[in-house]
């Protein structure tokens, strides 16, 4: 349904958990209707994690993706048998097909389905108060260990950096556990914290560890440069360096999207 088309509606909790929920299905879905039409389980790599991230932050529909790959896939089924040369063992392989799905889709037909009818909260959300103030905490936790790993030896602040950073999550973590707080505005705070966490890892990271990761996007992504735009390119790289500049540092991620749902 076009969102134009939609009633008014009260941001209200349910709003708010349905939003985050759609936010975790996005990837979901993402990562299983790729591994069902390529016909065996094949976990993602981070190129096609960066990869899901550019689409969800350029903000392509989740049905012009789920399309696209599909649409991939029917083109690689179609092939003769001898012409099959490789296998799909990429999500990059879609990027061009999820693109043409995306142009294709008129205006009615974008934007996420919403329900309808507005129904009873859910008592296992997936985002209680308590596990956000854990999942916070546990980040906090993780920056402290980066900053003393770092400490001394980094003449740019970043543990300083990190320290800013893990006193600003507890501060969340005590508000969520103090009183309801509005998930759609902790998760965009928790996204500008990100931002400033690869602004600092990025300009403190050594010189031969981001050519390395850089080298490394580019020979992934060498395969799939004709199916990408210049635009595209970029943020797929930008995530996959984030991705694996947290990796090095054994940062975790602060959206709730990545909270465990156990």
């Amino acid at each position: 349904m076009n969102a134009t088309a939609q009633p008014a509606r009260v941001n209200g909790p349910i709003d708010r958990v349905l939003d985050l929920q759609n936010y975790f299905n996005y990837f979901t879905e993402i990562e299983e209707r790729f591994q069902q039409r390529r016909g065996s389980l094949l976990l993602l790599s981070t190129l096609d994690w960066a990869l899901i991230e550019s689409w969800r932050e350029a903000g392509i529909p989740l049905e012009a993706a789920l399309n696209g790959i599909d649409h991939a896939f029917d083109k690689y089924d179609a092939r003769p048998q001898k012409a099959r040369l490789r296998r799909i063992n990429g999500l990059a392989w879609c990027a061009q097909a999820v693109m043409e799905a995306t142009q294709e889709m008129s205006e009615a037909a974008i934007g996420s389905k919403r329900p309808e009818e507005d129904a009873a909260l859910p008592r296992e959300s997936g985002f209680e108060a308590e596990r956000i103030a854990a999942h916070l905490e546990s980040a906090a936790a993780s920056l402290d260990a980066a900053g003393q790993q770092v400490a001394g030896g980094d003449p740019t602040g970043t543990p300083l950096v990190f320290a800013a950073l893990a006193l600003r999550l507890r501060e969340l973590a005590a508000e969520q556990r103090a009183a309801e707080t509005d998930m759609e505005a902790l998760e965009r705070t928790l996204t500008v914290l990100e931002e400033k966490l690869f602004s600092a890892l990025t300009g403190s990271a050594p010189e031969t560890l981001q050519v390395e990761l850089r080298e490394q996007a580019a020979r992934e992504l060498a395969p799939y440069r004709s199916k990408m735009g210049v635009v595209q390119l970029r943020q797929v790289e930008r995530q996959f360096l984030h991705k694996r500049l947290l990796e090095h540092y054994k940062l975790p991620r602060f959206s709730l999207f990545y909270m465990s749902q156990g």
